[in-house]
C-alpha cells in the first residue's frame, strides 16, 4: 500500500517500527536522525552496526542474527539498505520509508560527504579514496537496477506494509517541516 505525504503525516506517531531506505547518499541518516527526534524512536544506523573497525562485515549468520534480535524490539527506526536481509525489517515495519532520490544527486551528496568528512560516524568508518570507494560508487550508480527492485518485490510480497517514497529532497524538507509543526517548532523547521 502506497501512502501519499498526507497519509504518512497522519500515521508518523502511531508508528514504532519504521524503516528507512534508499540510495547511498539519498538522505536517510539525516531523515532518520529528524524522525528520531521529532518520534523519541530509538535510531538504529545498521551501518553502524555492520562494520567494524577498518570496514570489516560480520558472517551473513551474524548478520541475521544481530537483526533478528534488533526487530523484535518493540519501537525503532532503522536506517540503512542490507539488500540481502532487507526482508527481515520490511516485513515487520509499521511503515516503509523509501527514498527514491536521482543517482545524480546522491553521488553529488557522497561526494560531499567524503571531501567534508561526515560526521556522526566513527572515525574507522570514514573513508578515503580507494577501491572499495570504487565499489561503493559502482552500487550507487547501479541502484535502479540491481537494488530497487527488491524494494518494488517486497512491497508486492507485502501488500499491508505501507511504503512511502519520496523522490525530491524538497518534500523530505517538506515533512520534516509539518511533522515538527505539530510539534509546536524544533529543529528541522527550517
Amino acid at each position: 500500500m502506497y501512502l501519499d505525504a498526507s497519509d504518512f503525516i497522519k500515521r508518523f506517531y502511531h508508528c514504532k517500527k519504521i524503516v528507512v531506505i534508499g540510495n547511498n547518499g539519498s538522505g536517510k541518516s539525516y531523515l532518520s536522525n529528524a524522525l528520531a527526534e521529532l518520534s523519541g524512536l530509538p535510531l538504529i544506523h545498521l551501518d553502524l552496526l555492520y562494520w567494524r573497525p577498518n570496514w570489516v562485515a560480520p558472517t551473513k549468520e551474524e548478520w541475521v542474527a544481530m537483526q533478528r534480535e534488533l526487530i523484535v524490539k518493540e519501537k525503532w527506526i532503522m536506517d540503512g539498505n542490507h539488500t540481502s536481509t532487507m526482508e527481515l525489517r520490511y516485513c515487520v515495519a509499521d511503515v516503509v520509508i523509501f527514498l527514491n532520490i536521482n543517482r545524480f544527486l546522491c553521488l553529488i551528496s557522497v561526494f560531499y560527504r567524503m571531501l567534508s568528512g561526515r560526521t556522526g560516524f566513527p572515525t574507522n568508518l570514514r573513508t578515503g579514496w580507494n577501491k572499495d570507494t570504487f565499489r561503493f560508487l559502482q552500487g550507487l550508480w547501479n541502484f535502479s537496477k540491481e537494488r530497487k527492485p527488491l524494494i518494488y518485490q517486497l512491497e508486492q510480497k507485502y501488500p499491508d506494509i505501507p511504503l512511502f517514497c519520496i523522490q525530491k529532497r524538497r518534500n523530505v524538507k517538506a515533512i520534516l517541516r509539518e511533522l515538527n509543526e505539530r510539534e509546536s517548532g524544533g529543529k528541522y523547521s527550517e
